[in-house]
Protein backbone atom coordinates (compact mmCIF):
# COMPACT_ATOMS: atom_id res chain seq x y z
CA UNK A 1 0.00 0.00 0.00
CA UNK A 2 2.92 2.21 0.79
CA UNK A 3 4.57 1.50 -2.08
CA UNK A 4 1.99 2.47 -4.36
CA UNK A 5 1.01 5.96 -2.83
CA UNK A 6 4.66 6.63 -2.93
CA UNK A 7 4.58 5.74 -6.40
CA UNK A 8 1.81 7.82 -7.12
CA UNK A 9 3.21 10.68 -5.42
CA UNK A 10 6.30 10.64 -7.74
CA UNK A 11 4.15 10.44 -10.89
CA UNK A 12 2.16 13.70 -9.23
CA UNK A 13 5.57 15.44 -8.94
CA UNK A 14 7.02 14.34 -12.19
CA UNK A 15 3.83 15.35 -14.11
CA UNK A 16 4.50 19.33 -12.99
CA UNK A 17 8.26 18.90 -12.94
CA UNK A 18 9.04 23.12 -12.97
CA UNK A 19 5.91 23.84 -10.72
CA UNK A 20 7.55 21.02 -8.32
CA UNK A 21 11.35 21.82 -8.41
CA UNK A 22 10.04 26.19 -7.69
CA UNK A 23 8.21 24.63 -4.65
CA UNK A 24 11.03 22.50 -3.61
CA UNK A 25 13.19 25.97 -4.29
CA UNK A 26 12.87 27.30 -0.83
CA UNK A 27 13.77 23.90 1.37
CA UNK A 28 16.49 24.01 -1.00
CA UNK A 29 17.85 27.42 -0.49
CA UNK A 30 17.08 26.55 3.50
CA UNK A 31 18.78 23.29 3.51
CA UNK A 32 21.82 24.77 1.65
CA UNK A 33 21.91 27.95 4.16
CA UNK A 34 21.99 26.02 7.17
CA UNK A 35 24.38 23.50 6.37
CA UNK A 36 26.89 25.23 5.44
CA UNK A 37 26.61 28.43 7.95
CA UNK A 38 27.13 25.59 10.75
CA UNK A 39 29.93 23.47 9.05
CA UNK A 40 31.85 26.83 8.08
CA UNK A 41 31.19 28.34 11.73
CA UNK A 42 32.70 24.85 13.36
CA UNK A 43 35.90 24.38 10.98
CA UNK A 44 36.63 27.99 11.50
CA UNK A 45 36.44 26.99 15.45
CA UNK A 46 38.42 23.77 14.30
CA UNK A 47 40.95 26.08 12.42
CA UNK A 48 41.40 28.44 15.38
CA UNK A 49 42.13 25.54 17.61
CA UNK A 50 44.56 23.82 15.40
CA UNK A 51 46.74 27.35 15.68
CA UNK A 52 46.04 27.59 19.47
CA UNK A 53 47.59 24.16 19.65
CA UNK A 54 50.47 25.21 16.94
CA UNK A 55 51.48 27.46 19.50
CA UNK A 56 50.89 25.23 22.55
CA UNK A 57 48.56 24.63 25.21
CA UNK A 58 49.00 25.56 28.52
CA UNK A 59 51.31 28.59 27.74
CA UNK A 60 50.93 31.95 29.64
CA UNK A 61 52.69 34.55 27.26
CA UNK A 62 53.22 37.94 29.42
CA UNK A 63 53.53 41.02 27.97
CA UNK A 64 54.17 44.75 28.34
CA UNK A 65 51.26 47.05 27.95
CA UNK A 66 47.62 46.68 28.86
CA UNK A 67 46.77 44.21 25.97
CA UNK A 68 47.27 44.07 22.35
CA UNK A 69 48.38 47.45 21.39
CA UNK A 70 49.20 50.85 23.34
CA UNK A 71 46.30 52.40 22.85
CA UNK A 72 45.19 55.60 24.21
CA UNK A 73 48.85 57.14 22.98
CA UNK A 74 50.42 57.25 26.51
CA UNK A 75 54.11 56.33 27.32
CA UNK A 76 54.99 53.12 26.41
CA UNK A 77 54.83 50.64 29.68
CA UNK A 78 58.74 49.11 30.20
CA UNK A 79 59.90 46.03 29.30
CA UNK A 80 61.06 43.34 31.25
CA UNK A 81 64.41 42.16 32.53
CA UNK A 82 65.87 38.83 33.03
CA UNK A 83 65.56 39.06 36.96
CA UNK A 84 61.72 38.95 35.97
CA UNK A 85 62.33 35.89 34.24
CA UNK A 86 64.52 34.21 37.42
CA UNK A 87 61.79 35.50 39.34
CA UNK A 88 59.27 33.84 37.34
CA UNK A 89 60.62 30.56 37.30
CA UNK A 90 62.29 29.98 40.86
CA UNK A 91 59.04 31.74 42.86
CA UNK A 92 55.75 30.38 41.70
CA UNK A 93 54.54 26.91 41.64
CA UNK A 94 53.60 24.94 38.63
CA UNK A 95 55.92 26.62 36.29
CA UNK A 96 57.09 23.68 34.21
CA UNK A 97 59.59 26.21 31.99
CA UNK A 98 60.04 30.16 31.49
CA UNK A 99 61.79 31.66 27.84
CA UNK A 100 62.38 35.42 27.57
CA UNK A 101 61.94 36.84 24.09
CA UNK A 102 63.59 39.47 22.53
CA UNK A 103 62.64 40.54 19.03
CA UNK A 104 63.84 42.54 15.71
CA UNK A 105 63.56 42.82 11.97
CA UNK A 106 66.44 41.67 9.79
CA UNK A 107 67.08 40.80 5.96
CA UNK A 108 68.95 37.26 5.84
CA UNK A 109 71.02 37.07 3.15
CA UNK A 110 72.81 33.71 1.07
CA UNK A 111 74.19 33.31 -1.83
CA UNK A 112 72.85 36.26 -3.62
CA UNK A 113 68.78 35.46 -1.94
CA UNK A 114 68.08 38.05 0.33
CA UNK A 115 64.82 37.53 2.87
CA UNK A 116 63.20 40.08 5.21
CA UNK A 117 62.52 38.02 8.24
CA UNK A 118 61.87 38.35 12.01
CA UNK A 119 64.58 37.77 14.43
CA UNK A 120 63.19 35.91 17.60
CA UNK A 121 65.71 35.94 20.42
CA UNK A 122 64.93 33.26 23.30
CA UNK A 123 66.53 30.25 25.06
CA UNK A 124 66.18 26.70 24.43
CA UNK A 125 63.50 26.69 27.20
CA UNK A 126 61.30 28.03 24.16
CA UNK A 127 61.65 24.66 22.67
CA UNK A 128 60.11 23.33 26.06
CA UNK A 129 57.16 25.28 26.10
CA UNK A 130 56.27 25.44 22.41
CA UNK A 131 55.53 21.90 20.60
CA UNK A 132 57.76 23.27 17.82
CA UNK A 133 60.49 20.31 16.16
CA UNK A 134 63.46 20.73 14.80
CA UNK A 135 63.86 19.09 11.14
CA UNK A 136 67.29 19.14 11.07
CA UNK A 137 69.61 19.90 13.12
CA UNK A 138 70.28 21.00 17.31
CA UNK A 139 69.53 23.26 19.69
CA UNK A 140 71.71 25.91 20.96
CA UNK A 141 74.61 24.53 23.64
CA UNK A 142 75.19 26.23 27.25
CA UNK A 143 78.21 28.39 25.94
CA UNK A 144 76.34 29.47 22.79
CA UNK A 145 74.10 30.59 25.16
CA UNK A 146 75.80 32.24 27.84
CA UNK A 147 78.41 33.64 25.68
CA UNK A 148 75.88 35.20 23.02
CA UNK A 149 77.29 33.28 20.00
CA UNK A 150 76.02 34.05 16.56
CA UNK A 151 73.83 30.99 15.37
CA UNK A 152 70.57 30.55 14.26
CA UNK A 153 67.94 28.27 13.53
CA UNK A 154 65.53 28.69 10.32
CA UNK A 155 62.18 28.75 10.00
CA UNK A 156 60.78 26.70 6.82
CA UNK A 157 59.92 29.85 5.19
CA UNK A 158 63.17 31.28 5.63
CA UNK A 159 64.80 27.84 4.66
CA UNK A 160 62.53 27.77 0.99
CA UNK A 161 63.09 31.35 0.12
CA UNK A 162 67.34 30.92 0.92
CA UNK A 163 68.20 27.18 0.58
CA UNK A 164 66.13 26.49 -3.17
CA UNK A 165 68.78 23.40 -3.13
CA UNK A 166 68.40 22.39 0.36
CA UNK A 167 71.34 22.00 3.08
CA UNK A 168 71.13 24.53 4.99
CA UNK A 169 72.17 23.53 8.64
CA UNK A 170 75.79 23.98 8.86
CA UNK A 171 75.97 26.64 6.32
CA UNK A 172 76.82 30.36 7.32
CA UNK A 173 74.09 33.23 6.65
CA UNK A 174 74.25 36.89 6.78
CA UNK A 175 71.64 38.36 9.25
CA UNK A 176 71.70 42.01 8.97
CA UNK A 177 75.15 43.18 9.94
CA UNK A 178 75.92 39.52 11.70
CA UNK A 179 77.44 36.25 9.71
CA UNK A 180 75.33 33.82 11.66
CA UNK A 181 76.05 29.78 11.32
CA UNK A 182 72.88 27.67 10.69
CA UNK A 183 72.57 25.14 13.20
CA UNK A 184 69.07 23.68 13.14
CA UNK A 185 65.81 24.13 10.92
CA UNK A 186 62.12 23.98 12.41
CA UNK A 187 59.11 21.84 10.76
CA UNK A 188 56.65 24.04 9.45
CA UNK A 189 54.23 25.09 11.01
CA UNK A 190 52.14 27.38 8.66
CA UNK A 191 49.70 30.13 8.72
CA UNK A 192 48.33 31.79 11.69
CA UNK A 193 45.13 33.61 10.98
CA UNK A 194 45.59 36.34 13.40
CA UNK A 195 49.59 36.37 13.51
CA UNK A 196 50.55 35.78 9.43
CA UNK A 197 53.35 33.40 8.77
CA UNK A 198 54.37 31.57 11.99
CA UNK A 199 57.69 30.03 9.93
CA UNK A 200 59.22 33.07 8.54
CA UNK A 201 61.40 33.89 11.54
CA UNK A 202 65.00 33.10 12.66
CA UNK A 203 65.53 31.75 16.10
CA UNK A 204 68.71 33.19 17.92
CA UNK A 205 70.20 33.41 21.60
CA UNK A 206 68.46 36.14 23.50
CA UNK A 207 72.38 37.51 24.37
CA UNK A 208 72.86 37.81 20.82
CA UNK A 209 69.88 39.61 19.73
CA UNK A 210 70.07 41.65 22.67
CA UNK A 211 74.09 42.62 21.89
CA UNK A 212 73.79 42.99 17.82
CA UNK A 213 70.21 43.86 17.41
CA UNK A 214 68.41 45.61 19.87
CA UNK A 215 71.29 46.89 21.33
CA UNK A 216 69.32 46.74 25.10
CA UNK A 217 68.82 43.82 27.60
CA UNK A 218 65.14 44.55 27.46
CA UNK A 219 62.78 41.73 27.29
CA UNK A 220 59.91 42.51 25.37
CA UNK A 221 57.70 39.07 26.20
CA UNK A 222 57.97 36.03 28.43
CA UNK A 223 56.45 32.60 27.84
CA UNK A 224 55.72 30.38 30.55
CA UNK A 225 54.87 26.85 30.38
CA UNK A 226 52.51 25.53 33.23
CA UNK A 227 52.57 22.60 34.48
CA UNK A 228 50.10 20.05 33.82
CA UNK A 229 48.70 19.48 36.91
CA UNK A 230 48.40 23.21 37.49
CA UNK A 231 45.28 25.04 36.67
CA UNK A 232 46.36 28.28 34.15
CA UNK A 233 44.20 30.18 36.24
CA UNK A 234 46.12 29.56 39.58
CA UNK A 235 49.43 30.25 38.21
CA UNK A 236 48.22 33.39 35.77
CA UNK A 237 47.14 34.66 39.54
CA UNK A 238 50.49 34.25 41.07
CA UNK A 239 52.17 35.60 37.85
CA UNK A 240 49.95 38.61 38.45
CA UNK A 241 50.83 38.97 41.73
CA UNK A 242 54.77 38.80 41.68
CA UNK A 243 54.90 40.95 38.94
CA UNK A 244 52.44 43.63 40.10
CA UNK A 245 55.52 43.53 43.34
CA UNK A 246 58.37 43.68 40.82
CA UNK A 247 57.16 46.48 38.71
CA UNK A 248 56.00 48.47 41.67
CA UNK A 249 52.28 49.01 41.20
CA UNK A 250 49.94 49.96 43.86
CA UNK A 251 46.87 49.23 45.28
CA UNK A 252 44.12 51.20 42.66
CA UNK A 253 46.72 51.43 39.49
CA UNK A 254 46.21 49.99 36.21
CA UNK A 255 48.96 46.80 35.68
CA UNK A 256 50.85 47.92 32.91
CA UNK A 257 51.42 44.54 31.47
CA UNK A 258 48.57 41.72 30.66
CA UNK A 259 48.93 37.75 30.00
CA UNK A 260 47.58 35.88 27.65
CA UNK A 261 46.44 32.92 28.28
CA UNK A 262 45.37 30.85 25.10
CA UNK A 263 43.45 28.07 26.70
CA UNK A 264 40.70 30.78 27.70
CA UNK A 265 41.33 32.35 24.26
CA UNK A 266 40.57 29.48 22.89
CA UNK A 267 37.77 28.77 24.89
CA UNK A 268 36.55 32.76 24.44
CA UNK A 269 36.18 32.32 20.78
CA UNK A 270 34.17 29.23 20.64
CA UNK A 271 31.95 30.72 22.40
CA UNK A 272 31.71 33.80 20.29
CA UNK A 273 31.85 31.77 17.12
CA UNK A 274 29.26 29.56 18.09
CA UNK A 275 27.10 32.03 19.36
CA UNK A 276 27.18 34.02 15.69
CA UNK A 277 27.09 30.57 14.01
CA UNK A 278 23.73 30.32 16.25
CA UNK A 279 22.13 33.40 15.04
CA UNK A 280 23.39 33.22 11.31
CA UNK A 281 21.73 29.36 11.14
CA UNK A 282 18.65 30.76 12.94
CA UNK A 283 18.15 33.98 10.25
CA UNK A 284 19.04 30.82 7.28
CA UNK A 285 16.23 28.98 8.48
CA UNK A 286 13.63 31.20 8.19
CA UNK A 287 14.10 30.36 4.44
CA UNK A 288 13.03 26.50 5.93
CA UNK A 289 9.97 27.79 6.98
CA UNK A 290 9.45 29.99 3.83
CA UNK A 291 10.10 26.99 1.47
CA UNK A 292 7.42 25.11 4.39
CA UNK A 293 4.81 27.59 3.50
CA UNK A 294 5.57 27.20 -0.46
CA UNK A 295 4.60 23.07 0.10
CA UNK A 296 1.48 24.05 1.91
CA UNK A 297 0.43 26.78 -1.19
CA UNK A 298 0.75 24.24 -3.65
CA UNK A 299 -0.56 21.32 -2.46
CA UNK A 300 -3.15 22.90 -2.00
CA UNK A 301 -3.28 24.08 -5.17
CA UNK A 302 -2.97 20.68 -5.83
CA UNK A 303 -6.24 19.38 -3.70
CA UNK A 304 -8.00 21.68 -5.76
CA UNK A 305 -7.07 20.69 -8.93
CA UNK A 306 -7.64 17.03 -8.65
CA UNK A 307 -11.14 17.17 -6.64
CA UNK A 308 -12.70 15.27 -9.24
CA UNK A 309 -9.96 12.75 -8.83
CA UNK A 310 -10.15 12.83 -5.21
CA UNK A 311 -14.43 12.06 -5.83
CA UNK A 312 -13.43 8.95 -7.75
CA UNK A 313 -11.02 7.59 -5.23
CA UNK A 314 -13.70 8.06 -2.37
CA UNK A 315 -16.60 6.62 -4.71
CA UNK A 316 -14.83 3.66 -5.61
CA UNK A 317 -14.13 2.98 -2.29
CA UNK A 318 -10.74 4.57 -0.90
CA UNK A 319 -11.27 5.62 2.36
CA UNK A 320 -10.17 9.12 4.04
CA UNK A 321 -6.66 7.68 5.41
CA UNK A 322 -5.67 6.51 2.31
CA UNK A 323 -6.61 9.97 0.85
CA UNK A 324 -4.57 11.85 3.87
CA UNK A 325 -1.45 9.63 3.05
CA UNK A 326 -0.89 10.07 -0.75
CA UNK A 327 -1.45 13.84 -0.29
CA UNK A 328 0.85 13.49 2.81
CA UNK A 329 3.52 11.10 1.11
CA UNK A 330 3.50 13.75 -1.86
CA UNK A 331 4.62 16.68 0.04
CA UNK A 332 6.84 14.99 2.30
CA UNK A 333 8.53 13.22 -1.08
CA UNK A 334 8.78 16.96 -1.71
CA UNK A 335 10.72 18.53 0.68
CA UNK A 336 13.09 15.10 0.38
CA UNK A 337 13.81 16.50 -2.76
CA UNK A 338 14.66 19.56 -1.93
CA UNK A 339 16.49 18.71 1.08
CA UNK A 340 18.56 16.20 -1.02
CA UNK A 341 19.36 19.15 -3.60
CA UNK A 342 20.10 21.25 -0.62
CA UNK A 343 22.66 18.93 0.94
CA UNK A 344 24.52 18.66 -2.64
CA UNK A 345 24.74 22.59 -3.05
CA UNK A 346 25.92 22.92 0.73
CA UNK A 347 28.60 21.03 0.28
CA UNK A 348 29.18 22.65 -3.08
CA UNK A 349 29.21 25.89 -1.45
CA UNK A 350 31.98 24.94 1.35
CA UNK A 351 34.18 23.26 -1.15
CA UNK A 352 34.13 26.59 -2.30
CA UNK A 353 34.60 28.68 0.62
CA UNK A 354 36.06 26.75 2.77
CA UNK A 355 39.74 27.01 0.63
CA UNK A 356 39.18 30.90 0.10
CA UNK A 357 38.77 31.50 3.76
CA UNK A 358 41.70 29.11 4.08
CA UNK A 359 39.45 26.94 6.38
CA UNK A 360 39.58 22.78 6.81
CA UNK A 361 36.79 20.80 4.86
CA UNK A 362 34.41 19.48 7.09
CA UNK A 363 31.52 16.86 6.74
CA UNK A 364 29.39 16.31 9.78
CA UNK A 365 27.09 13.75 9.01
CA UNK A 366 25.41 14.90 12.25
CA UNK A 367 24.79 18.36 10.70
CA UNK A 368 23.64 16.83 7.37
CA UNK A 369 21.37 14.05 8.51
CA UNK A 370 19.62 16.70 11.05
CA UNK A 371 19.35 18.91 8.05
CA UNK A 372 17.58 16.01 5.87
CA UNK A 373 15.57 15.04 8.77
CA UNK A 374 13.97 18.77 9.52
CA UNK A 375 13.03 18.71 5.62
CA UNK A 376 11.19 15.68 5.87
CA UNK A 377 9.67 17.20 9.13
CA UNK A 378 8.33 20.03 6.99
CA UNK A 379 6.79 18.20 4.67
CA UNK A 380 4.72 16.46 8.09
CA UNK A 381 4.02 19.60 9.35
CA UNK A 382 2.86 22.12 5.94
CA UNK A 383 1.68 18.72 3.98
CA UNK A 384 -0.78 17.75 6.49
CA UNK A 385 -3.55 20.60 6.52
CA UNK A 386 -3.31 20.20 2.67
CA UNK A 387 -3.52 16.37 3.00
CA UNK A 388 -6.47 16.82 5.63
CA UNK A 389 -8.66 18.81 3.64
CA UNK A 390 -8.59 16.26 0.63
CA UNK A 391 -9.35 13.58 2.76
CA UNK A 392 -12.14 15.15 4.13
CA UNK A 393 -14.15 16.13 0.93
CA UNK A 394 -17.22 14.92 0.32
CA UNK A 395 -17.13 12.24 -2.79
CA UNK A 396 -20.87 13.84 -3.92
CA UNK A 397 -19.19 17.14 -3.89
CA UNK A 398 -15.98 16.64 -5.44
CA UNK A 399 -17.87 14.70 -8.18
CA UNK A 400 -19.69 17.85 -9.24
CA UNK A 401 -16.42 20.17 -9.05
CA UNK A 402 -15.32 21.48 -12.51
Amino acid sequence: MLGTTFTLAVRSILRHKPRSFLTTLGIIIGVAAVVTMVTLGKATTVAVQQQIAALGTNILQVLPGQGFGRGGGGPRPPDFEMADVEAIREQIAGVAAVAPTAQASATAIFNGANWSTQINGTTNAFFQIQPWKLSDGRLFSPAEEQAGKAVCILGNTVVTNLFRSGGAVGSRIRVGNVSCDVVATLQPRGQAGFGGDQDNVIIMPIKTVQRRFTGNRDIRAILVGVDADYQTSAVQASLTSLLQERRRIQPGQDDNFFIFDSRQFTDTFTQTTQLLTTIVTAVAAISLIVGGIGIMNIMLVSVTERTREIGIRLAIGAVGREVLTQFLVEAIVLSMLGGIMGLLLAQLAIGLIAPLAKLPWLFDPAINIGAFAISALIGVVFGFFPARRAAALNPIDALRHE
